[in-house]
């Protein structure tokens, strides 16, 4: 079965967390992930974007890049190893993993349900 798998381009940890919130009240304009601005407000994520995802049927795995790069030093990844540019969505289905949304797309996409529309529209 298929699986979606959003990476923020933000590493994980509460430090970072603090300093991507302070970046995103204070610079919002250089923020350099589309994909957190439009799935969380500040503090929260979005109920439009809590309700699409707990609703969807597809199985959906949320990284940071940090996270996603640790997971492809795996050895269970096999040849499916890639880097990307982030943020970026991709889909894994029977262990082939392709490009979904990338970068340059989200970085276009201007709210939560444009977002939403798109990932309906391509399944």
């Amino acid at each position: 079965m298929a699986k979606l798998i959003f990476i923020y381009n933000a590493d994980a940890g509460l430090i970072n967390t603090a300093l991507d919130i302070a970046h995103k009240v204070l610079s919002p304009d250089t923020y350099s992930c589309n994909l957190c601005m439009l799935t969380h407000d500040t503090f929260a994520e979005r109920t439009a974007w809590k309700a699409f995802r707990e609703s969807f049927p597809i199985s959906m795995e949320f990284l940071h890049k940090d996270e996603y790069e640790q997971k492809l030093n795996e050895p269970s990844l096999g040849e499916s190893k890639k880097t990307y540019s982030y943020p970026i969505i991709l889909k894994e289905d029977q262990g082939h993993i392709d490009i979904f949304i990338d970068t340059a797309e989200l970085n276009q996409i201007k709210d939560v349900n444009c977002l939403i529309n798109t990932i309906q529209e391509r399944l």
